[in-house]
C-alpha cells in the first residue's frame, strides 16, 4: 500500500481471469480506434454537423423570389423585377414586397429598383401601402421625367420645371430629348461623348436660375466653355476668358 497526496491508492495483484478480460477490453479499443483513423469516421460526425448548422442561415439570408410573388423586405428583387405593391403583413412582421417584371409603363413602389434604361415619368405620394409611387416607362424623344429619374445615355435635359409638374406631384420635372447637335440643355444636364458646350447662359426654359448650356458635335475650331471634358482626340490650344459669356473659352482642335 502506497499514498500519493494523501489519498491510498491499491496496488494489490489482481486475479489471473480479471487481468485477461481488461487485456482484451483495451485490445478492442484499440482496434476501434485504428479502424476510425484509416476510415475517418472519427471527424466525419464533427465535419458534417458544421455545414448542417451553417446552412440553415444561409438559405435562409439569400432566399429570392425567381418569379413574380411576395418577397421579404431587405431580400433583393430578382433582376429585371420590380416592386409594385407592399404589405406589412408576413416574414413575421418585416413586410414584403410585391415583385414583378419591368415593362413599359408600371407603377412601381417608392425604393423599388429601376432596370437599366428605364425612366420615372409620374409619381403620386398614394399607393404603395404609404409608400409613394413612380410610374416607370422607356424613354421617348420628348418626355417630362420627375426630378428623381435616371437619364439615360443618349438624352440630354432641355427644359425644367422648378416648381413641379401636376404628373409629378409637384416634385421638379426635366423634359429630356434625344441628344442633338445645336441644343440648349439645362445645367446638370449629362453631356453624352462627342459632344461639347460652347455657350452660356440663361433661358426661360430651365426655370429655377439654373443656367443653360448650348451643345453642339465636336469639331476643330470651336470655343468651348469650361467644366466639361475634352472629347477623345482633342485637346484645347488657347484660353480666351471671355468666352462663354464671360465664364471663358478654350478653342478646341484635333491632336
Amino acid at each position: 500500500m502506497i499514498t500519493t497526496h494523501d489519498r491510498p491508492l491499491d496496488r494489490s495483484p489482481r486475479s489471473p481471469r480479471a487481468a485477461l478480460h481488461g487485456r482484451l477490453a483495451a485490445l478492442v479499443g484499440v482496434i476501434a480506434l485504428l479502424t476510425a483513423v484509416l476510415t475517418g469516421t472519427a471527424a466525419a460526425g464533427t465535419a458534417s454537423a458544421a455545414p448542417a448548422r451553417a446552412t440553415v442561415p444561409a438559405a435562409a439570408s439569400s432566399v429570392k423570389a425567381a418569379g413574380p410573388g411576395w418577397i421579404c423586405r431587405g431580400t433583393p428583387a430578382t433582376p429585371g423585377y420590380v416592386f409594385t405593391a407592399h404589405t406589412n403583413n408576413g416574414c413575421n412582421g418585416a413586410g414584403m414586397w410585391y415583385q414583378a417584371p419591368v415593362r413599359d409603363g408600371i407603377w412601381t413602389c417608392a425604393t423599388s429598383p429601376i432596370p437599366a434604361g428605364y425612366v420615372l415619368s409620374m409619381h403620386t405620394p398614394n399607393g404603395c401601402d404609404g409608400f409613394d409611387s413612380w410610374y416607370m416607362r422607356l424613354p421617348v424623344d420628348g418626355l417630362w421625367t420627375c426630378g428623381t429619374s435616371p437619364i439615360p445615355p443618349g438624352y440630354v435635359l432641355t427644359q425644367h420645371a422648378a416648381a413641379g409638374r401636376w404628373d409629378c406631384a409637384n416634385i421638379d420635372a426635366w423634359y429630356m430629348q434625344k441628344v442633338r447637335d445645336g441644343l440648349w440643355t439645362c445645367a446638370g444636364s449629362p453631356i453624352p461623348p462627342g459632344y461639347v458646350n460652347t455657350q452660356h447662359g440663361n433661358t426661360n426654359a430651365c426655370s429655377g436660375g439654373i443656367g443653360a448650356w448650348f451643345m453642339q458635335l465636336a469639331r476643330p475650331n470651336l470655343w468651348i466653355c469650361p467644366y466639361q471634358p475634352v472629347p477623345a482626340g482633342y485637346h484645347t490650344a488657347q484660353f480666351d476668358y471671355r468666352g462663354c459669356n464671360g465664364v471663358g473659352a478654350s478653342l478646341l482642335v484635333r491632336n
